[in-house]
């Protein structure tokens, strides 16, 4: 008979076990600590009884661990400055959604090349993380591929699930398991309801397909998530950081008995995917708490130590620092 299965697929390796990544690359004391004090501090920024704002900041996404280092440490000396108004979480995103094609991130293929490492990749994302935290400064990223979190999940004091994979069953349920406080943003069509479904749904307990820490398929029984918070992103229809969509968005969510936290992105949508755009966002939302809308709990940034474009596929060699359309640190 000829075959029926696996007609499209070309080759199946191998992967590394979460286990055996987490005893290679073990988390220390300080990471621990930065990792547990952090997520008490959102937890109690969320409920407010910690009234600082919420800052999560930092590259697009990481395509060079050396660079992300230096942004690392200069962010941490800012973060020492405001801490007693600002609570800063440095955006370490590994995994690129995309709406077609396009390079996925450093876990996916971290030479750049095409080459899609991924064992090299996880090993990377973990020990950039271990670093980082280890400078005493919490680290938050998306969560993409339900298999990742498995080796990194320990090193991460925030997650986000983005526009793209708001709707999904799969990230709705591994959020429902994940050990950080997660931040839901709206779709990319601008629809609140769609954040707040998924929020409600990561509260709950759910049992589904996943893998432990020896790499087995496993069936994954999770308590839920209380600990989450919209994002709102923008839409099809432009930004949606203005006053009459907080106040739609905070009733929505007191009705829904939710979190009535808010935080807003400062790029893609809200800012027409114009990185000079995230300034006048910022200034925007900040203006909106200072007038009394503690709603208005954290922002999310993408910033990096350059700024500007980069086209890929390219040589390596000539990227630099920036990522696509961020704000320059100004560090």
């Amino acid at each position: 008979m000829r075959p029926t299965s696996d007609l499209n697929v070309a080759q199946a390796r191998q992967l590394v076990t979460p286990r055996q990544v987490k005893a290679d690359l073990p988390i220390n004391e300080t990471s621990h600590n930065t990792v547990e004090r952090g997520r008490d501090t959102i937890k109690q920024i969320l409920s407010g009884s910690d009234t600082r704002l919420l800052v999560v900041v930092g590259p697009c996404s990481i395509h060079d661990p050396v660079a992300a280092l230096d942004y690392a440490r200069k962010l941490r000396e800012i973060a020492i400055k405001v801490q007693d108004r600002i609570f800063i979480v440095m955006r370490v995103y590994f995994e690129k959604p995309r709406t077609t094609v396009g390079w996925k991130g450093l876990i996916n293929d971290p030479h750049l090349d095409g080459s899609f490492d991924i064992e090299t990749g996880l090993r990377r994302a973990r020990k950039l993380l271990l670093e980082i935290t280890g400078m005493c400064l919490p680290a938050g990223t998306e969560m993409l591929d339900p298999i990742v979190p498995q080796y990194i999940d320990d090193l991460v004091t925030w997650a986000a699930i983005g526009a793209r994979t708001i709707e999904s069953q799969t990230h709705r349920e591994m959020a429902s398991g994940l050990s950080m406080p997660v931040g839901y943003k709206n779709g990319t069509s601008g629809d609140l309801q769609i954040a707040i479904d998924a929020m409600l749904a990561a509260r709950t307990q759910h049992s589904f397909l996943g893998i432990d820490t020896d790499g087995r398929t496993a069936i994954i029984q999770t308590r839920g998530n209380k600990h989450g918070h919209i994002i709102l992103r923008g839409g099809k229809n432009g930004p949606n950081y203005d006053p009459d969509t907080l106040a739609k968005t905070c009733d929505a969510l007191k009705t829904a008995k939710l979190c009535p936290g808010i935080m807003v992105d400062c790029s893609h949508a809200n800012a027409a995917k114009k990185f000079q755009n995230q300034e006048l966002v910022w200034r925007h939302v900040i203006e909106q708490r200072l007038a009394g809308n503690h709603a208005l709990m954290g922002l999310l940034v993408e910033s990096n130590l350059l700024e500007g474009h980069q086209p890929f596929p390219q040589p390596v060699e000539k990227l630099t620092y920036a990522s696509p359309s961020p704000i320059s640190a100004s560090l």
